[in-house]
């Protein structure tokens, strides 16, 4: 392979790589190379089709794409039209089916009442009055300050420990800020102005972002096994591992990753709901996704249903997906971002990267900044 006639080396398929490399190749004619050590283009975004079953799947867990940010909107939508798909989530305790978030419903189903909107306050301030010395700078107690404890116990407890396989009292109240709560029937997930799934999946958007023949598509390659050999004038851009980049200098980060298992119903409709969460800690997964009911535009046959299993691991030796991003972790961060910027070739970004829970529309929007920021830089002087 010859690193001296690229441009830009991109490390990492998903959409910060794949977005920077569409932009980098057909509005500066530069020339990309972006590998990915996995077997396919798309990062935890893929999707592909189940044989047997005919059903369009994401490999690493339901993506629903959705935004208000008008200039990712506009750009991907020069890759994929988008469905009408309207996601709402639903938690099973004790055998029982509840909206989740928690809203209105969840609250008047759980205790048998009926309150209205305006009494769900003061309702909620009696059960918060109930305990007392809270320490709301942990994500137990701020959760139980907003909530009160049975709320927390039946919903938010034992999901949290099977997500993170943490105690919630040593994981920082931060995390709750991707909780949402509602007071009234509001079913949907996100406040987003746009939503959706790709109509032709997402295999097929990163198909259409890198079919640009200045960029080249290297599988199954391994930025640690070829680094060494990348020409020195080269500018990098790296979307994995953050710690693994470095060697580890300043220690480990933690990480938290998923398994996910697949199974095939002889049924038409499983579970009725693209996503269904498994609120208490003795179950050990802590979803159920039903990928068939994504795309509502579609037909499909009869017999049988494809359901995906999620589980959540914290190992070492897995793949890595969500930073365990706490104050312990936050320092070693800096520590590997002021090392970061001594080297005015290299952006390290996305999730991994960046060491952040992103969506795919705030990656999408960062990958457009580095890009501009590139373009002004090298390119506008």
């Amino acid at each position: 392979m010859d690193f001296e006639s690229i441009d830009f080396l991109i490390v990492g398929c998903g959409f910060l790589g794949s977005v920077l490399a569409e932009r980098l190749a057909n509005d500066l004619n530069q020339r990309v190379l972006i590998i990915d050590k996995r077997n396919h283009i798309g990062g935890n975004c893929y999707s592909e089709i189940e044989p047997i079953t005919g059903i369009e799947y994401h490999k690493y867990g339901t993506h629903i794409f959705h935004t208000s940010n008008q200039k990712v909107w506009q750009y991907i939508n020069k890759f994929t039209d988008f469905n009408s798909y309207f996601h709402q989530v639903l938690t099973t305790y004790h055998d029982k089916v509840y909206q989740m978030p928690i809203n209105l419903e969840t609250i008047n189903s759980f205790y048998g009442i009926n309150l209205k909107p305006y009494e769900v306050d003061g309702f909620l301030a009696k059960e918060i009055s109930k305990e007392i010395n809270i320490d709301k700078n942990n994500f137990e107690g701020k959760a139980i300050s907003l909530i009160g404890r049975q709320l927390y116990e039946a919903f938010i407890k034992g999901y949290t420990l099977k997500q993170w396989q943490k105690e919630p009292s040593e994981l920082p109240a931060s995390l709750l800020s991707r909780l949402p709560f509602r007071k009234n029937y509001n079913e949907s997930y996100y406040f987003s102005r746009w939503q959706g799934i790709p109509l032709n999946g997402y295999k097929n958007i990163f198909e259409k972002l890198l079919k640009s023949p200045k960029i080249q598509v290297k599988l199954n390659l391994d930025y640690f096994d070829i680094r060494h050999l990348i020409h020195q004038n080269t500018k990098i851009v790296y979307s994995g591992a953050l710690d693994k980049f470095f060697d580890y200098k300043f220690g480990p980060l933690e990480w938290r990753s998923l398994k996910f298992d697949l199974e095939i119903k002889n049924v038409m409709d499983f579970q009725g709901t693209s996503v269904m969460n498994y609120a208490a800690h003795d179950i050990p997964f802590t979803r159920i996704h039903e990928p068939k009911h994504l795309h509502p535009e579609r037909e499909f046959n009869e017999k049988n249903t494809l359901i995906v299993k999620e589980y959540p691991l914290i190992d070492s030796k897995m793949e890595p997906f969500y930073p365990v991003n706490d104050e312990k972790n936050q320092k070693i961060v800096l520590q590997y971002k002021e090392l970061a910027i001594l080297d005015p070739d290299l952006y390290i970004a996305g999730r991994l990267g960046d060491y952040k829970y992103l969506d795919m529309h705030e990656t999408i929007d960062s990958a457009l900044n580095i890009y501009e920021n590139i373009k002004n830089k090298y390119y506008e002087k």
